[in-house]
């Protein structure tokens, strides 16, 4: 039964996928799209792997999502790979091992040579050789016109923001700005100019599998106006048919930006 399940699968889904594709709206299309890929150590337990064997079939679906976001268009989108929690949370042995894996997984990305690599997330936490192998990914697919792609690694929304306020606080300081001067002219635009993302879109859509329904620190700043999908899937099983649901539920939305 299950097997008669799989090939009506094969047969029917690249037809509905298609369908789908074909009537989404061009001009409601997702310019940034925020993708919280959760639910690989679960997914790993479900199908009898370890956690490790989980991360690596998590890593495998990055690309696919990357051509599935080409091909509607899509021009920016952040991948959450690793929290600062998990820094400071995870076993050493499976944070040693999922460091690894991150880096592998980013430095394929940008052999690729379809997409723009950028880092975003407190480097300064993360050990020297994988914070040196994100910025070479970087500076080595810093030319190529495609997707540029955020990978926040050693993340935290919180962190992030802290981070822009220091920022602020410390270029301030070297113009001889006063305490006060800052107070009065202050903004959320001055903030935003020290984000990680600073010169980017904000997310117009924000994706998280596995069925959690919260942000846990994700973009705070940039999301207050996102839209939030949240899919069922396990990331590793996520699909090009999830995806292209999301897109269309996004595209289906009335945005009113508290209007």
């Amino acid at each position: 039964m299950v097997r008669l399940k799989d090939a009506v699968r094969r047969v029917l889904y690249p037809a509905y996928e298609s369908r789908v594709v074909k009537f989404l709206p061009t001009d409601q299309i997702p310019q940034h799209v925020g993708v919280m890929l959760d639910g690989n150590r679960r997914w790993a337990k479900a199908v009898g792997l370890n956690t490790a064997e989980g991360y690596q079939a998590g890593a495998d679906n990055i690309r696919p999502l990357l051509g599935w976001c080409e091909e509607v268009g899509v021009e920016v989108v952040t991948l959450w790979l690793l929290s600062s929690d998990n820094l400071t949370n995870r076993p050493p042995e499976q944070l040693t091992g999922l460091l690894a894996i991150i880096e592998g997984a980013v430095a394929s990305l940008a052999e690729a040579g379809r997409w723009r690599i950028h880092p975003v997330g407190a480097l300064d936490l993360l050990p020297p050789e994988t914070a040196a192998r994100l910025k070479a990914a970087e500076e080595a697919t810093r030319d190529i016109d495609g997707i540029l792609v955020n990978v926040a690694v050693g993340y935290g929304g919180r962190r992030e923001i802290a981070d822009a306020v220091r920022a602020l606080l410390a270029e301030h300081a070297t113009r001889g700005t006063s305490l006060e001067e800052l107070a009065d002219l202050i903004d959320v635009e001055h903030i935003a100019e020290h984000l990680y993302t600073k010169g980017q879109p904000d997310p117009d859509l924000v994706i998280r599998t596995s069925g959690e329904q919260r942000l846990g620190g994700f973009l705070l700043w940039q999301s207050a106006n996102s839209e939030f999908y949240f899919c069922e899937a396990l990331w590793p099983d996520f699909r090009r048919v999830d995806f292209l649901r999301a897109i269309r539920a996004y595209a289906a939305r009335e945005r009113r930006f508290g209007g």
